[in-house]
Formats: structure tokens, C-alpha cells, sequence
């Protein structure tokens, strides 16, 4: 018997913007598919991720050849021991950029411990401080490391005008509350479709729409019913209907509220 085909992608009248994801992971063939089926499904903005000193030049320049792709700089926790003055100097001359949105991949994760854990405090407080003397959000990662992403944030409370995101928010409520409480956004994505992930669930339950923001972490973490196929954008309907599902609302409700908060938060409009 053969297998079910999974249902089709869903379009909605509500464009959408993609927070998060890496797009530099893919060849050129697969980037040129990727963003035309994105755009066919509604996404309009694409935003790609830096995570370390290797990919600093190639997201910019990426950013730089698509109409409707974006950018950040920054270097992941997992990179931390890579971050150096020349590294910040790089990440310093990569945010004046205008496809530049935000100061990213940063934070702290304590689950693989690719780095030593005071280098991630360390490199997390140095790009935190970039962003705050940039006026730019910051997309945090963070994962088994709640108090001390919490303590740290906290070091520069009323430090970020534009905060930022923490994005595939996996970790606790208290860390939820407290960010919603600062006044971050959280980031989620296809974890929100996994049959065990009622922990992901009770935290967008308990997020304000307005803090709100959809993501794939592409090619990583595709949701139902496309799991185990690499992610990408252009899924990004299926996570938007199980959030607003979550959230007991409409799902082209949720899309216009999430749309005019990834515009106010990357793009200092709404």
C-alpha cells in the first residue's frame, strides 16, 4: 500500500515574512527552487542567518543579490571560541550594511557545549553590546541555558531600543515571561507541529500575538506533515496554522499581527 501523500501547502491572503533561516546552506540550484516555491506560497521576505566567521561575508553577499532577502550578523555560541577583535570588527562593518537587519546568531547553548561556557557568556555580553551601540535586535539562541540567558539579558535591560527575538523558543516559562515581560519577541517553528512537544505549545499559549514570530530554521526542523525532508520557507504555512491554532485564533489573524511585528521589529516599521 503505498503511503499518503502529505497535504499541499496552504496559501493564505496574508503575505508572510520568514524570520529565520539559512539559506546559504544551499547550493545555487536549490536556493533559485527554495525562493521561487517561497514566493509562490506568500512569502514575501526572506530573513538568513549568520553563525560564524565563515559565513559573515557569504550572508551579506547573499542578502545583497535577492530583492526580497535580508540578513544578519553575528557568531553562534556553538562558534564562540572563533570571536575575536577581528571578528567583531568584521561583524561592526557588516551591520552598516542596509540588507543587514539585526545581530545574529548570538547566545548561549549548554546542551552540545561546543564551546566553554564562560567563552559563550563572554562573546554573548560582547554582541549584545554591538547591538546596543548599534540600535539593532538581536536574535538570540539559547538552549539549556535559561538562567544564565536570563542573567545576561537582564545586564542589558534598557541597553537594546529594538530588543529582538529569542528564537525557536524550546525553553521554559519562566524564561518566556520574563522575556515577554522585557518586551522580546519569541521565534517559533515546525518543534510547534512535533506530536511531544506540548511544552512549545503552553509557551505560544501563553504569548501575546503581538510578541509573536514565525520562523523554520531552515533547513532544519521541518514540521508535520513534511518531516524528514529538509526545511524550508516555503513551509512556513504549516507552522503559521498550528500557532494560530494554539492560540485560539484565525489563522489570517495571526498572520497580519505576526507580519506587522517581524516589519516592526527588523525593519523599524509596522
Amino acid at each position: 500500500m503505498s503511503k499518503k501523500k502529505p497535504r499541499e501547502i496552504p496559501h493564505f491572503r496574508t503575505p508572510i515574512i520568514e524570520t529565520h533561516c539559512h539559506l546559504d546552506y544551499l547550493d545555487s540550484d536549490e536556493l533559485a527552487l527554495t525562493l521561487a516555491r517561497s514566493r509562490e506560497v506568500g512569502i514575501e521576505k526572506i530573513i538568513t542567518i549568520a553563525v560564524s566567521p565563515d559565513n559573515l561575508d557569504t550572508v551579506r553577499d547573499l542578502a545583497r543579490s535577492q530583492p526580497d532577502v535580508w540578513g544578519t550578523q553575528g557568531i553562534h555560541p556553538h562558534e564562540a571560541e572563533h570571536y575575536n577583535d577581528s571578528v567583531e570588527a568584521r561583524i561592526r562593518d557588516g551591520i552598516c550594511d542596509q540588507h543587514i537587519v539585526a545581530v545574529g546568531e548570538i547566545g548561549l547553548d549548554y546542551y552540545y557545549d561546543h564551546a566553554d561556557r564562560a567563552v559563550q557568556r563572554r562573546v554573548f555580553e560582547q554582541q549584545l553590546q554591538v547591538a546596543a551601540d548599534a540600535g539593532l535586535p538581536v536574535v538570540v539562541h539559547t538552549r539549556d541555558a535559561d538562567e544564565d540567558t536570563r542573567a545576561i539579558l537582564a545586564n542589558f535591560s534598557g541597553q537594546l531600543p529594538r530588543k529582538g527575538v529569542i528564537h525557536s523558543f524550546t525553553s521554559g516559562m519562566a524564561l518566556a515571561q520574563y522575556c515577554l515581560g522585557e518586551g522580546f519577541m519569541l521565534g517559533f517553528n515546525g518543534i510547534a507541529t512535533f506530536n511531544r512537544a506540548e511544552n512549545v505549545r503552553e509557551v505560544i499559549a501563553a504569548t501575546p500575538v503581538e510578541q509573536a514570530l514565525l520562523e523554520t530554521d531552515a533547513p532544519y526542523l521541518t514540521p508535520v506533515p513534511y518531516r524528514g525532508r529538509p526545511n524550508a520557507p516555503f513551509y512556513l504555512p504549516f507552522i503559521a496554522e498550528q500557532v494560530a491554532k494554539t492560540l485560539q485564533v484565525g489563522v489570517e489573524e495571526l498572520l497580519e499581527q505576526v507580519y506587522r511585528n517581524s516589519h516592526r521589529l527588523f525593519f523599524g516599521d509596522a
